[in-house]
């Protein structure tokens, strides 16, 4: 009874979360237009990304915004050594892409773990798909066209995170304290169960 109520909970939440992210999309939308802001190609993603970083209950939240900011820097830095280094071919694609894949999995082994892999990985992809069509259209205009694709992408980002976790905020103790009750649960109902059924047979 209790798992289902709490699993309630969770569904009521994310609803909740996701009704307020519908609103909070079409408004970046239309203000960012109203603003001149430029961040129509990438509000959805930006925002949905944002989401994901403040509603998976993984680590600290400032454990996965470090995380998704390092993997975002690191696809920066990728842009940045292809446009300077890697040819223009497929092969230069594929280096670059690993490069920033092998920067994201560094970020996850030098922190021992602490900094999810899955939010440094959303944080490159997530970049690369703001800016790949711009660098493919303009690839020596790489800082310019680069900066203002992070600035509106991370703008949509923080909107996104700001009302996921406003809007479903994830309990403290649903990994920690919470599961320490629910483990002993069992054992000290069977304790306390034992005296109620000999005072049970006393009374007979």
């Amino acid at each position: 009874m209790t798992a289902i109520l709490g699993g309630m909970l969770v569904m009521r939440r994310n609803v909740v979360a996701g009704l307020c992210l519908v609103l909070a999309t079409g408004l970046t939308v239309l203000i960012g237009e109203a603003l001149e802001l430029e961040v129509e190609s990438v509000a959805l993603l930006g925002v949905a990304t944002g989401a994901i970083v403040g509603l998976v209950p993984d680590q600290t939240v400032s454990r996965r915004l470090a995380a998704y900011a390092a993997g975002f820097i690191a696809a920066y830095v990728g842009y940045l050594v292809r446009a300077a280094v890697t040819p223009d071919t497929s092969a230069g694609r594929a280096v670059a892409a690993a490069l920033i894949v092998l920067l994201c999995v560094g970020v996850y082994a030098i922190s021992v773990g602490r900094l999810p892999l899955w939010a440094a990985l959303l944080g490159a992809a997530s970049f690369a798909g703001a800016y790949e069509y711009s660098y493919t259209q303009a690839a020596t205009l790489v800082l310019d066209t680069s900066l203002s694709s992070a600035t509106a992408l991370l703008l949509c980002v923080a909107v996104g995170f700001v009302v996921a976790a406003v809007g479903a905020p994830v309990p403290k103790s649903g990994s920690g304290a919470g599961a320490a009750p629910a483990a002993g649960g069992p054992s000290h109902a069977a304790d306390t169960s034992t005296p109620l059924d000999e005072m049970m047979e006393t009374s007979k």
